[in-house]
Parts: structure tokens; C-alpha cells; sequence
């Protein structure tokens, strides 16, 4: 029995899951916290995947890992290999003017072209432009660029801080992750210079873009690294999102996503037009407001978030002509990054605590499904819809998704799927081929579909 690892070093922690590479038999896994705030000193990475892999109990049986990693933050490095300055991460808003100044000075037909999305404050881009423009003797000392991820793999590989020019020289990424720099291309698979002369001031040394299951390292103990990838692509990983499977998360924030054959490119903004980790491409709408806005309507109610799904099943469909608009931090699809929540239609007779529970969790799949509508507005395929996230275990959620979507939703269970995601990849650079591991998954049956209830939202979400 060969074994193989997959690590997702996310924003909040570590985690490392050990597989059977034949089979996806999950053997052990471990677990370490991240420290919080939007600057991080890449070393707490290494430190926490050093006590999730001792968690796990350690690789030393292990064949194979690959590293799926939090997308878009800048880790810059000096000449010698060492970290300039803390890494922004991809909530590290700070550069939100440089990201601006980007779309005003070329117009974002231009950047939906090149790049496939239009400059926003988590793309690598801005932020380089950020610290040339507030830092410009950091930014004068970075020799080398690289993302999460990258460094982690660069790490585990026996690279660090001292290993001057061969190090930097072997820095690795994936198509995936540098699809959300802003100075790659996923149409061309080609780092963009003219771009990085523009930001940064200089052209860095950059990762070199591996194949999907290109060996990005082999450690002296003969431990294969592979190429890694963004979080995303490897949560497309994780539940086998193959074409025309649309992957909806609902955490923090909410994410739609799904996997194309040819680039997108969306001059709106809405979408991101990124790669995949398989070769194809992975178009993606985020949406800000996802399970805080049931975290707040429960703590609102004196609830919690259980009691907060059966009142909200006890209500009818349409919660009795109540709409919520879960606008609660504005949104990013649309892009309304000053709107407010708000709640239209309420009579005397439909204030109830249940029908208000039913609008909170229609209000979220309804916007979920604005993100929707901005991937297949492009020609994107949509055939099924795979519901993940820590708010997709919700009945609630799930029937209403059923609903109002009108396709086919199944609910995988509750897994790592970013770290299973970098471990069938790690399993397919062992093995040369990407294994097609079994996944549980439950399909939902929805009463009936219901599209009245996404008419009544856009109606008053456009007021």
C-alpha cells in the first residue's frame, strides 16, 4: 500500500490528511492552527505544517504530498532566499487603491483579456503595486514572488531562508494558483512581464508553472512533491469536479465555481477566470454573505444555528412573501461594496420567527445563485451542483438550494475536501495517472422546483 499526503494551509489552520493512493482510504490526519490577521510571517506556516504532519503522524511511510494553499498572497523573497516583509494574504484589503488604479489606467476589457480577471485587492498584482508604492525599499529587495503554497512545497523540499540563487531558482507552482496573481495568463499559460514592471517596478524571479502532475521536488528521502494548487482547485479535487459539475461553498463567504474547457473572460468583474489543476479552467463568483448572515438571524432569534434550520423548515416556501437581501458586509457579486442588508414584504401576518429563518437561508442560495447566473451568462456548462461548506450541512439549506436552483444537488459528506483534493493529486504524480477515488455523496430531493422565489429576490434586490 503506497501513501500519500495532502496539506490545505488555509487562512485559519493546517491541515494534513494521509491516504491510501489507490484507493483514497483515509489513514490519518492531523491539524494546526494558523495566527490570525492579513499579514502573516510565512514561518507560522511552516511551524503549524510541521504539527499538523506530527499530528498525523509524520511522513516518514508517505510516498508522495503535494501543498493546496490559500490563493492570491504575496510572500516576497530577498537574493538569499529570506522573507522581505510579513505576507499579505488574499483578505489583506490595504491594496483595494492600487487595484483601482490598475482598472482606471488600462480599463478592464484590458485585464479580462490578459489575465482573465480584473484586478481586485486578494490578486497578487495589486499587492506587489501596493509595496512598491508604500514600501519601495522592500520592494527593491525582493528578488523572487511566489504564493503560499509555492513556498510551503519550496520548504518541505529543503529550501529556506540562505539558499541564495539555486534556491530561488527552484521555486514551483501550479497553473491553478498562478491563474489569481493578475500577471499570468491562463489563456496563454505565459507570466505577463510588462505586467510585473508595472507593480512591482522590476520583473522578479517567478515559480516555473508546472504540468498537473509534474514533480515539482524529490526530497533526498525520495518523498515526491507535486505541483500543489490554489484552495479552490483543490477543493475541484476533492469532490471530482469534472465539466459541468457546479461546486457551490458555503462558509464565511460563499463561492461558485465550476469546471470549463476553454478560458472565460468577464469584463464585469463578476467572474474570476481561472485555472484549474487538471488542465482545464475553473470560472469563479464569490459572494461576501454566506453563513454569518444564519449566524447573526439565530443569534437574533435567541437560537442556535440547528433550531435556526427546523424553524426555517417549518415555514412554507417564499416564507410567506418575505424576502431578505443578505447584503450584510455589501457584496461583491453584484459589486456592491457599500450595500446594506435588507428585508422586504413584511405584513403583520408573515412576521413570524419561521418564515424569517425561511428568508435568511433563501436570501443566501439566491444570491449564491446571482453567482450562478454570471458564470453561465459566459456559456460556462452547468449540469449539477455539488454543495459544500460548513453551512451546506443544513437541511434547510440543502432543500431550499434544491429548490431554487432547479438542477441536480448532492451533498458530499462532511470531509478536508481541499487537503483530499492535494492528496489525489499527490496520488496521480505517484502514479501517473489522477485516481478516480470513490466519494459518498447524498443527492437531494427538493419538494418541488421553485424559481418564483428568485424572481420576488432580484426584483427587490435591484431596488
Amino acid at each position: 500500500m503506497h501513501l500519500v499526503a495532502g496539506v490545505d494551509s488555509s487562512t485559519q489552520s493546517c491541515k494534513v490528511v494521509i491516504r491510501d493512493a489507490n484507493t483514497g482510504a483515509l489513514i490519518r490526519q492531523g491539524t494546526a492552527r494558523h495566527p490570525s490577521g492579513t499579514q502573516v510571517d510565512p514561518e507560522h506556516w511552516w511551524i503549524a505544517l510541521q504539527e499538523a504532519i506530527a499530528q498525523a503522524g509524520g511522513l516518514d511511510d508517505v510516498s508522495a504530498i503535494s501543498v493546496a494553499g490559500q490563493q492570491h498572497g504575496m510572500v516576497c523573497l530577498d537574493k538569499d532566499g529570506a522573507v522581505v516583509r510579513p505576507a499579505l494574504l488574499w483578505n489583506d484589503t490595504r491594496s483595494s487603491g492600487a487595484a483601482q488604479e490598475l482598472v482606471d489606467e488600462f480599463g478592464a476589457e484590458y485585464w479580462a483579456r490578459r489575465v482573465g480577471t480584473i484586478p481586485v485587492a486578494s490578486l497578487t498584482a495589486t499587492k506587489l503595486l501596493w509595496l512598491a508604492t508604500e514600501e519601495p525599499d522592500n520592494a527593491a529587495r525582493t528578488a523572487a514572488v511566489c504564493l503560499p503554497h509555492d513556498w510551503l512545497s519550496w520548504r518541505l523540499a529543503g529550501y529556506g531562508p540562505g539558499s541564495g540563487a539555486e534556491g530561488l531558482a527552484a521555486l514551483r507552482t501550479d497553473r491553478s494558483d498562478a491563474s489569481g496573481t493578475g500577471y499570468w495568463s491562463p489563456s496563454t499559460a505565459e507570466y505577463l512581464p510588462d505586467i510585473l514592471e508595472r507593480t512591482l517596478g522590476h520583473v522578479p524571479l517567478l515559480p516555473k508553472v508546472l504540468d498537473p502532475l509534474e514533480i515539482a521536488h524529490q526530497t533526498d528521502t525520495g518523498l515526491l512533491i507535486g505541483p500543489g494548487c490554489g484552495d479552490n482547485a483543490g477543493a475541484g479535487l476533492g469532490v471530482a469536479a469534472t465539466v459541468g459539475t457546479v461546486v457551490i461553498s458555503v462558509g464565511t463567504s460563499g463561492t461558485v465555481f465550476t469546471v470549463a474547457e476553454k478560458p472565460t473572460q468577464d469584463p464585469t468583474g463578476l467572474v474570476a477566470g481561472f485555472a484549474d489543476a487538471t488542465g482545464n479552467y475553473l470560472p469563479l463568483a464569490c459572494t461576501l454573505n454566506a453563513s454569518r448572515v444564519l449566524d447573526a438571524t439565530a443569534k437574533m432569534l435567541n437560537i442556535d444555528l440547528p433550531q435556526l434550520t427546523q424553524l426555517a423548515l417549518a415555514a412554507p416556501a417564499g416564507a410567506g412573501g418575505l424576502s431578505m437581501v443578505p447584503y450584510f458586509e455589501g457584496e461583491r457579486t453584484p459589486n456592491l461594496p457599500d450595500a446594506t442588508g435588507s428585508l422586504h414584504g413584511m405584513s403583520l401576518e408573515n412576521f413570524t420567527a419561521e418564515n424569517l429563518a425561511r428568508a435568511a437561508f433563501e436570501g443566501i442560495i439566491c444570491s449564491l445563485a446571482d453567482g450562478l447566473r454570471a458564470l453561465t451568462d459566459l456559456g460556462v456548462l452547468a449540469e449539477r451542483i455539488v454543495l459544500v461548506g460548513g453551512a451546506a450541512r443544513s437541511a434547510a439549506l440543502q432543500q431550499i438550494a434544491a429548490s431554487i436552483l432547479a438542477l441536480p444537488v448532492s451533498v458530499p459528506e462532511p470531509e478536508e475536501y481541499v487537503a483530499n483534493g492535494a492528496a489525489r493529486q499527490a496520488a496521480g504524480v505517484l502514479l501517473g495517472v489522477m485516481p478516480q477515488w470513490q466519494m459518498s455523496e447524498k443527492p437531494v430531493t427538493a419538494s418541488e422546483t421553485d424559481t418564483s422565489v428568485l424572481r420576488r429576490y432580484r426584483q427587490v434586490a435591484a431596488c
